[in-house]
């Protein structure tokens, strides 16, 4: 199965690049290419997050707020002089923190995590938006853009950064015991509990982590620019999810690989922009996110009836 949507998934990437090449070859421009990948950097390494949450059955729809507050945070931090490590770790703690409180939420207080995490998208945006007034972080040190390195240097590190946690949450997923725990969490959280597994514990775990990523992202985002804004990620949440989704990993959980929604990000970067030089209004772009959203909901949904036939029938039987 995981075969085949990395199949289909190059196939689609092969499909959009040919028809960019022929109806719109300036897309491949060595600049555009550029801003297509390090505007998608950021998002590869949210999405990484996104789909340990996925794997577990839940869901996360705060990462734009996280991801602005964290950029907020980085940016501060970088203005009071502190070091660019202390930056860094400061900034993915706010991510980690602000997940861990969803995470304590879901797991321990038992609440949906749709309800969850819309609550707290609401919240933090509007803390956030009060705390600043809609200020932008500006004025940042020379020491802070591209990390202190130099703007050729900056693809490298933040590629070779996307690259080595997608490289190493895959490997940790398929060989060590808690990436079978996210699994087994997912698949069937009673099974998972009486095998033994920390269901309430994977759970907030992954929801931090997903966080500490988010909080990761937003630096490495921030570092590109002199300013900070205070209303980043808006959106963010849609571009993920869908990502994650059309990379294969299952909404209702215990299905999904990190390869797969590194592939689904790569095909979303390519379409956003491909829409504008084919001519397309830039408004499609969430309209399509959506879609792939439903008909994977939509498809989850059906695979699940074919599974257990039965149930769907008596659950709609008169007592």
């Amino acid at each position: 199965m995981a075969d085949r949507r990395t199949g289909s998934l190059l196939a689609a990437l092969a499909a959009v690049c040919a028809l960019l090449a022929i109806a719109a070859p300036g897309f491949f421009s060595r600049e555009n290419l550029i801003d297509v990948l390090l505007g998608n950097v950021p998002v590869l390494i949210v999405a990484l997050g996104a789909t340990l949450v996925l794997l577990t059955g839940e869901i996360d729809i705060s990462v734009g707020s996280v991801f602005a507050i964290c950029g907020v945070v980085a940016g501060v931090t970088a203005l009071a002089g502190a070091p660019m490590a202390i930056t860094i770790v400061a900034t993915c703690a706010a991510g980690a923190l602000l997940g861990a409180l969803n995470g304590a939420l879901v797991a321990y207080a038992a609440l949906p995590s749709i309800v969850v995490t819309l609550a707290t998208m609401v919240a933090l945006r509007d803390g956030l938006r009060w705390a600043t007034q809609g200020a932008w972080v500006q004025d940042l040190p020379d020491s802070f853009q591209w990390f202190g390195l130099s703007q050729s240097s900056y693809p490298i590190v933040a590629c070779g950064i996307a690259a080595l946690l997608q490289a190493a949450l895959a490997y940790g997923l398929r060989h060590v015991a808690a990436g079978r725990a996210v699994y087994a969490t997912g698949s069937d959280p009673d099974a998972a509990r009486l095998a033994g597994f920390d269901v309430a514990g994977v759970k907030a775990a992954v929801f931090t982590i997903a966080g500490a990523l988010t909080g990761l992202a937003a630096i490495v985002n921030d570092v590109r620019f002199n300013q900070v804004p205070s209303n980043a990620g808006i959106g963010l949440e849609m571009k993920v999810i869908a990502a994650v989704v059309v990379g294969g990993t299952a909404i209702r959980g215990g299905r999904g690989t990190m390869t797969g929604t590194l592939l689904g990000v790569a095909l979303l970067a390519i379409v956003g922009p491909a829409l504008v030089f084919l001519g397309v209004s830039a408004y499609w772009e969430r309209a399509i996110q959506g879609a792939i959203i439903l008909a994977a909901v939509a498809l989850d949904a059906w695979r699940l009836r074919r599974r257990q036939p039965g149930l769907s029938r008596a659950a709609v039987q008169p007592s």
